[in-house]
């Protein structure tokens, strides 16, 4: 009676791998428990998600083939635009959400276009951001969720989204994404990894805590509707410090290397899994987060059940 904060399936987002090919079901080496599915491989689990009561998904897509420019990842048979048709059609009130990025589909592993010298382009970026979200929503996406860290992004989708006529898409900005080192399963299980240097030119520096409030003050200030903090247990102090300065939704990013671990350690017998994850989440909320993409969705729903 007295409990401060609870945990229901309302609260999840659930994160899918989605891939070319037929009858593909590829469980991730370091993510237990977690594949990557071919757009027909996606009904069984639809169904269960839709089961769960686990209110939306976000989609990353593997391309077919990768090239300089991430084309791809607007392209309108893209493997993310195939997967929000299928779903919509397997399951209408699911909530889908996808990651607006170019890492996953450029050859290079960067989130934008790359010149000469190395150089993530901006502005250059943002038109193929704007291109991508605008197919998101055409295929059917109810939540486009910009990752990529370029300035000037948010306000370009918003604009590219109302131009034609999707004024009720929202945008859930990854307003307050650090270069962290928790991403390493991600990157196995997207293919995303950098082919040289690192992310941490246009992602936040782990020990900023201001310039979080300035990044996420931008992206509303852009139109941002909702915005996420990435990674999450980590940064359970950002979390509290963005929820405690804005009135909008804030999502948290419970992250594949924060998922991983606990799994690693619950496999050598170190920890219980399930309170822990349990744990990990509660303390996400707590900190002030409305919403949590997590990897443990699944078995949290059916561990609350339990209780």
């Amino acid at each position: 009676m007295m409990r401060e904060t609870t945990l229901s399936a309302d609260d999840f987002i659930y994160p899918l791998f989605v891939i070319h090919g037929v009858g593909v079901r590829r469980e991730i080496a370091a993510m237990p428990g977690n594949y990557q599915l071919s757009v027909d491989m996606l009904g069984p689990e639809i169904a269960e998600i839709a089961e769960l009561r686990i209110p939306a998904v976000i989609l990353f897509g593997l391309p077919e083939r990768k090239d300089p420019t991430g084309s791809e990842g607007y392209a309108r048979g893209g493997v993310v635009q195939q997967a929000i048709r299928e779903i919509k059609r397997l399951a209408p009130e699911l909530v889908i959400i996808t990651d607006v990025c170019l890492c996953e589909y450029t050859d290079h592993g960067h989130c934008g276009v790359v010149d000469a010298e190395g150089h993530v382009l901006n502005d250059p970026t943002v038109e193929l951001l704007q291109k991508m979200a605008l197919s998101h929503a055409c295929a059917g996406a109810d939540i486009v969720a910009p990752s990529d860290m370029m300035d000037g992004r948010v306000g370009a989708i918003r604009t590219a989204l109302d131009d034609e006529g999707f004024t009720d898409v929202v945008i859930m900005s990854y307003a307050v994404k650090y270069a962290s080192g928790f991403y390493g399963p991600f990157r196995e299980a997207a293919d995303s990894a950098p082919q040289f240097g690192d992310r941490r030119g246009y992602q936040m520096d782990p020990p900023n805590l201001r310039e979080a409030i300035r990044e996420a003050e931008m992206d509303l200030a852009e139109g941002a509707d909702i915005i996420m903090v990435k990674p999450a247990l980590a940064y359970l102090d950002v979390v509290s410090a963005v929820a405690s300065a804005f009135s909008v939704p804030i999502a948290a990013y419970n992250v594949s290397g924060e998922f991983s671990m606990v799994k690693a350690a619950a496999e050598r017998g170190w920890i219980d899994e399930r309170r822990v994850a349990l744990e990990v989440l509660t303390a996400i909320k707590r900190a002030g987060a409305d919403m949590i993409l997590t990897y443990h969705a699944k078995d949290a729903v059916r561990w609350l059940s339990e209780i």
